[in-house]
């Protein structure tokens, strides 16, 4: 009489050890059950953050939660993406970066983190190919006249960046090595700052987004050459491609993504990535992202892995242009 009894017991104490493995199961189902945090490594009011907001508001809806922006500054960003690389993998610590944070930063700082490893892609944002332009006075009328010029005049022309290691830095040591030209850097705290200097014709160049160039180029205050990208933009199809202007193969764009931290359950990064390409569907949230010079990627760059293998390419274009060159952080 005793063996049923046994046998109950035994079944309840298996089924009480079973409930936290259970309860492990469950709790992505249920996710997100509070607000987000997503972690933008710059001041409020640059791209990068203009960006996560617009991403954030239009995720949202999908989600049935609400994403909060964090920003969180400082060395060029590692401060911010930092953080998020210590944060718990449950999806509720997110990380907006771009080429710089998650590609370039990693060859410049010596990081307590791995740019590639330590993070769960979740998708590519948005993002724009750079235009190549030059103050009005330059007397170059295109992109083949701009290198001659430039190669006529060794260390005598200057191209602006946002600081030492920047995107606009590198961008301007691969430009040199592609054409063998020869010219000084001069830093800046920030796009805009160099963007004013050369309106004003203190500086010669500067390869930058179309969100801070296009609004100059179509004021007539700054003359472009060509777009770093094999098509043209939507936004300026009279540009020509670098491809067309004389200068094949010079790519640069500046693109944006959304990462979680290491560990976070797969469920969890899906949930997210519906969210981003629900956003991405958004006709108002597309036309704001068209409205400040951005594309959203092809749909089948929208997916983590596709975001992961982008990253890869990068790291493996940019990376021994950076070793080369000797760049490092100040």
């Amino acid at each position: 009489m005793k063996f049923p009894h046994r046998r109950q017991f035994l079944h309840l104490v298996a089924g009480a050890a079973a409930l936290p493995a259970l309860s492990r199961i469950a709790w992505p189902q249920t996710y997100p059950s509070r607000p987000i945090t997503m972690i933008v490594p710059f001041p409020a009011g640059g791209p990068l953050d203009t960006i996560a907001r617009i991403m954030a508001e239009g995720m949202r809806g999908w989600l049935g939660q609400p994403i909060i922006i964090e920003n969180v500054s400082g060395a060029g960003g590692t401060l911010g993406v930092g953080r998020v690389a210590r944060s718990a993998g449950d999806g509720y610590t997110l990380g907006a970066g771009f080429l710089g944070t998650h590609v370039i930063n990693g060859a410049i700082y010596a990081l307590q983190y791995d740019v590639l490893n330590d993070f769960e892609p979740v998708s590519r944002f948005a993002g724009s190919s750079w235009l190549i332009v030059a103050k009005n006075s330059m007397p170059a009328t295109d992109l083949k006249g701009l290198i001659a010029w430039l190669k006529a005049n060794p260390d005598k022309a200057s191209q602006g960046t946002a600081g030492v290691g920047s995107p606009h830095h590198v961008a301007g040591v691969f430009f040199q090595k592609e054409t063998g030209t020869r010219f000084h850097f001069v830093p800046y705290r920030g796009a805009a700052p160099a963007m004013q200097d050369l309106v004003a014709g203190q500086i010669d160049m500067i390869i930058d987004s179309p969100t801070i160039t296009l609004p100059q180029v179509r004021a007539g205050t700054i003359k472009a050459y060509a777009v770093a990208a094999e098509s043209r933009l939507a936004t300026a199809p009279d540009i020509p491609t670098v491809d067309e202007a004389g200068l094949p193969g010079f790519y640069v764009s500046g693109w944006s993504a959304l990462w979680a931290p290491k560990g976070t359950p797969k469920n969890v990064i899906a949930k997210l990535n519906d969210a981003t390409v629900n956003a991405f569907n958004d006709p108002a949230v597309s036309q704001r992202l068209a409205d400040i010079g951005q594309e959203l990627p092809p749909p089948d760059q929208q997916t983590p892995e596709a975001l992961r293998s982008f990253q890869k390419a990068e790291i493996e274009k940019w990376w021994p242009i950076i070793k080369a060159a000797g760049i490092k952080a100040e």
